[in-house]
């Protein structure tokens, strides 16, 4: 939606000003690296027993740069303790209902959480209350997410329920740098949304098979053309991604098989639920997914192992302390 109001702003401002058409031009580039990250209140949700939960996401601006920003003044939350399971690194683009943080008892309609990120030298701010106008449910979710179309709903997408992760083993590991931990995960779901594809969310089922040709053909066809919709789409299909959540300032993990990518990576060919034509790969017949994951560096390592069905999602993490 941004991307799209941007370039109309761009052309009645060229068109209607020139001397501002520098300015616009600006706003609608993208970059792959230098950019800041935004901090993102995406609202509050109740639970069964009564619960309410302040929910977060972020928007890091950069296509490839994935920014690092440890617990501190440059990262953290007020008033109350600053750390509050907030991720410190931050993956591209825009990733939503990342963590979601409890309310305190004494919570009023008039108090705020503030989460404040700091990175590339700009400073932003999430305030975060309890407005009936920001709550969410799942029915929110999964239209944020590109699973539905905006204002859209249906008695199964309702009754849907998130994924359920659970790692087998401990949870905590200890690995040396260069040597391999081994994850495994079992995933289960109850089935909704049915598995789609085509980019559109809820559109084109897409589960008849297609030749290697066919399909490269497809994805050419969908690099030049200009998108349906204005709103992100995403394809429907439950799957698992590990991602680094809280990680050493300037490291990396690597994780065997290549992971399918949490964040809203548009391109067409990306291994993305966001990508067009991208299809959610089979589970295992125990629906059990190992995953390695390597360290280049020593310290303490959070991974987040996150389950998708393509409208809602659920995760869980593992934390791995490497030495030398």
């Amino acid at each position: 939606m941004k991307n799209f109001i941007r370039t109309i702003v761009t052309a009645l401002v060229v068109g209607a000003a020139p001397w501002m058409a520098p300015v616009a031009a600006a706003q609608s580039l993208s970059y792959n690296s230098g950019q800041y990250v935004s901090p993102g209140y995406e609202g509050w949700e109740e639970d069964a027993d009564g619960s309410r939960y302040f929910v977060f996401g972020y928007m890091n601006r950069n296509w490839e740069e994935e920014v690092d920003v440890p617990i501190g003044p440059d990262n953290a939350f007020s008033p109350g303790p600053i750390d509050q399971r907030q991720p410190t690194h931050f993956l591209p683009r825009r990733n939503r209902f990342i963590f979601r943080i409890k309310v305190p008892a004494n919570f009023t309609g008039k108090d705020e959480l503030i989460w404040t990120l700091t990175s590339h030298g700009k400073s932003e701010k999430a305030y975060a209350s309890l407005r009936e106008d920001y709550k969410i449910d799942d029915v929110v979710k999964a239209s944020e997410t590109g699973a539905l179309g905006a204002g859209s709903s249906s008695p199964e997408i309702r009754a849907n329920k998130p994924p359920v992760v659970t790692i087998q083993g401990t949870k905590t590991l200890a690995a040396k740098v260069g040597e391999p931990v081994t994850i495994v995960t079992e995933v289960t779901d109850d089935g909704v949304p049915k598995r789609r594809g085509s980019g559109s969310g809820a559109g084109v089922n897409t589960q008849r098979q297609v030749t290697p040709e066919a399909a490269a053909a497809r994805v050419q066809r969908a690099m030049m053309t200009a998108p349906t919709r204005i709103t992100v789409g995403k394809n429907v299909g439950l799957h698992l991604s590990w991602v680094p959540y809280r990680i050493p300032s300037g490291s990396q993990v690597t994780f065997e098989p290549t992971q399918i990518k949490a964040w809203e990576d548009t391109r067409a060919g990306a291994n993305s639920p966001w990508a067009p034509l991208w299809l959610a790969p089979p589970l295992p017949a125990d629906n059990r997914i190992t995953v390695k994951a390597s360290f280049p560096a020593p310290g303490t390592y959070v991974l987040r192992g996150i389950a998708d069905d393509g409208a809602l999602l659920s995760y869980d993490d593992v934390t791995v302390t490497v030495s030398k």
